[in-house]
């Protein structure tokens, strides 16, 4: 009985001690910092799959009224340059008016009184809903994993391969044209799918049950034109040869600055033409982006990828722009800078203020949001050349020890390289520039670092700069569905919904994108067969000794992308709804008997493979760029001239974005 009740005694005692062991461990779990700053235990939100997305679109040129709803609000502003454009955000081309949105190496170009809406922008997905207009897509790079997919009222469009497309709605929404210039695609609606390839332009009708005319791609108009001289520009970057073309922002580096070597850097970009006392991250405003937080913003056209890719250092009389290594995508982050001040409770002398400085070479960025460890290892290695020590020890220092102020900024002890500004400007969107506070050097150097800013944002944070405009869709196009292969991801929280956590009034919510979206399964594919013919040739085209006397056109064969898709086999059975209505297509058909035009769009040259790296996959070291890297990569010449058609000149010529 005695040798049980030691053995019950000493069992207790041994779970005793192994609680007592426990608890510190616990608490030291509990009080260990998250990324983004905040107490808690590294849990679901913060793990891998919860990051925020390593591309994102971007707004890089516009004519005439174009207007921007951001994701989650009711208002609409006008449109700004260089936005940053995320899932949720929608966009209007009022009539007479065009713009440009890209995302790393893909082209969206709206035409006029053109609407869509970013259902999904991602690592991998790019879902638009195109409720209207003309929208011409250029996709440089399609991998495995990629989906590119445009959401029309009708039917669901989806880019196989790399190539050059264009989607029209009508404006009743009950006609969507789609042609490929080249490379491959998909169509799904009333319960089939069609396959379109190179050269052919698809019309569909109807709704539930669709009727469709297969016919030859028609001649370029004036947007083709457009987009077409836009796509060679891009083809043509000498920047291509420095950073990744993955990089959103890089096509309007060449027009506004030159790349040199610097000693101890490699080939760096030097901004040109810039005004007195310019540095990077001051000829701006900062505004609000779910779910990054504070984003820069900056005035210059060119003044994107500079300041969410890469690091600036200055070097002789000037700065330059680093950026990191080539060879794998780089991580977007809403600005590569160090918080000067900005926490609570601290004033400067002029006032309470905020102010930060941008990251040099080599120096660790550590996101202010919510993010994974893997996350902070990936935005820093593919944006600089820097080591995993070194990201650990900054992490560990400034997360962890929460000792920001020990570790050495160069950018920050630089004249003119810090920027304090009033809260009152920082948090309103207002032009950094006009507003700036001079603050003695010696405060400067006195005040606390972070990685963070502790400055709640407010309604104008935002909505950004942009005014209200009256030029928005009409209500009919905005609530009007489409039809859907993906499901649309969770639409961001707006500023209301997220005011009303403390008590606010929140204003009625938008529609969520799964209610704009009749979800649609891959259909039944249909055995497509040319049959729109060939029209009768204009009687506005010159006559020459090769058509007289031959007034009826004679079928042009079918052209066949250059990326090898085969020719399908013929059927002697022709599916037995069509329609061959034409009414509404503003584009005419090309010439019968004629080959290409010299100015149609040319083979679009694929991407090269970059690397995006995954959690499970230790992060490589960046490889420094080699000395045969300094040389520039000889440029294509540029393309033939045009064959001149019966289309007018495009009425808007290619010119600097316009505010």
């Amino acid at each position: 009985m005695k040798s049980h009740k030691h053995c019950w005694a000493w069992a207790v005692m041994l779970a005793g001690l192994a609680f007592i062991l426990q608890v510190p461990s616990r608490v030291r779990a509990q009080d260990t910092p998250a990324v983004d700053g905040s107490q808690g235990p590294q849990d679901a939100q913060n793990s891998e799959g919860q990051d925020p997305p390593s591309r994102i679109a971007r707004l890089d040129y516009m004519e005439g009224a174009v207007s921007l709803q951001p994701g989650g609000e009711n208002d609409w502003v006008t449109a700004v340059l260089n936005r940053p454009l995320a899932t949720g955000d929608n966009l209007w081309a009022d009539e007479g008016s065009r713009a440009e949105v890209h995302l790393g190496s893909t082209a969206l170009r709206l035409g006029p009184k053109t609407g869509i809406s970013l259902l999904e922008v991602s690592d991998h997905a790019a879902q638009i809903r195109l409720a209207q207009g003309s929208l011409v897509v250029n996709v440089r790079h399609v991998d495995g994993e990629d989906s590119y997919e445009v959401d029309t009222p009708n039917v669901a469009f989806t880019a196989l391969q790399a190539g050059n497309y264009r989607i029209d709605v009508n404006a009743d929404g009950n006609r969507t044209e789609v042609t490929v210039w080249h490379g491959r695609a998909e169509v799904t609606g009333g319960g089939s799918t069609y396959t379109v390839v190179a050269g052919q332009s698809a019309t569909f009708n109807g709704s539930d049950h669709l009727d469709y005319d297969l016919g030859q791609g028609p001649a370029n108009d004036g947007f083709d034109r457009w987009a077409l001289d836009r796509d060679q520009n891009e083809e043509r970057s000498e920047s291509a040869n420095y950073v990744s073309r993955e990089m959103t922002g890089y096509e309007d580096l060449d027009a506004n600055g030159d790349w040199s070597y610097v000693e101890g850097y490699g080939m760096c970009w030097r901004p040109t033409r810039v005004v007195t006392g310019w540095a990077p991250y001051r000829f701006g405003r900062w505004i609000s982006v779910a779910p990054w937080g504070w984003t820069w913003v900056e005035d210059e056209p060119w003044g994107f990828a500079p300041f969410h890719y890469g690091r600036w250092a200055l070097a002789g009389n000037g700065w330059v722009w680093v950026p990191g290594p080539t060879g794998v995508r780089p991580v977007y982050a809403p600005a590569l800078v160090g918080w000067v001040g900005g926490g609570p409770g601290f004033r400067f002398s002029a006032g309470a203020g905020v102010g930060w400085f941008p990251l040099g070479p080599g120096e660790v960025f550590i996101p202010g949001y919510r993010v994974s460890r893997a996350y902070v290892n990936r935005a820093n290695t593919t944006n600089t050349a820097v080591n995993i020590t070194r990201i650990t020890s900054v992490y560990n220092t400034v997360v962890v020890n929460r000792n920001g102020n020990n570790i050495t900024y160069a950018n920050r002890n630089v004249s003119g390289g810090v920027t304090v500004v009033s809260r009152d400007t920082f948090v309103n969107a207002r032009p950094v520039a006009r507003n700036v506070v001079w603050v003695p050097s010696k405060e400067l150097a006195a005040a606390p670092l972070s990685h963070m800013v502790a400055v709640e944002p407010s309604r104008k944070s935002v909505l950004g700069s942009g005014g209200p405009v009256a030029n928005r869709p009409p209500a009919a196009v905005m609530n009007r569905p489409v039809v859907a292969l993906r499901t649309p991801a969770p639409m961001p929280r707006s500023f209301d919904q997220r005011q009303a956590e403390a008590g606010e009034h929140l204003s009625p919510a938008l529609p969520s994108p799964q209610s704009l979206v009749r979800q649609q399964a891959p259909g039944r594919p249909v055995p497509v067969v040319q049959t729109r013919q060939p029209r009768v040739q204009s009687e506005f085209q010159p006559v020459s000794s090769q058509n007289t006397g031959n007034l009826q056109a004679k079928p042009q064969p079918r052209v066949w992308e250059a990326q090898g898709t085969p020719e399908p086999e013929p059927t002697q059975s022709r599916p037995e709804s069509r329609n061959a209505q034409t009414s509404g297509n503003s584009r005419s058909p090309q010439r019968a008997g004629q080959p290409a035009q010299p100015g149609s769009r040319p083979v679009a040259k694929p991407v090269s493979a970059v690397q995006t790296r995954r959690g499970d996959e230790p992060p490589r070291e960046p490889e420094p760029k080699s000395g045969s890297a300094q040389q520039p990569k000889p440029t294509p010449a540029p393309p033939a001239p045009r064959q001149q058609n019966s289309h007018p000149p495009a009425s808007h010529p290619v010119s600097a974005p316009k505010k």
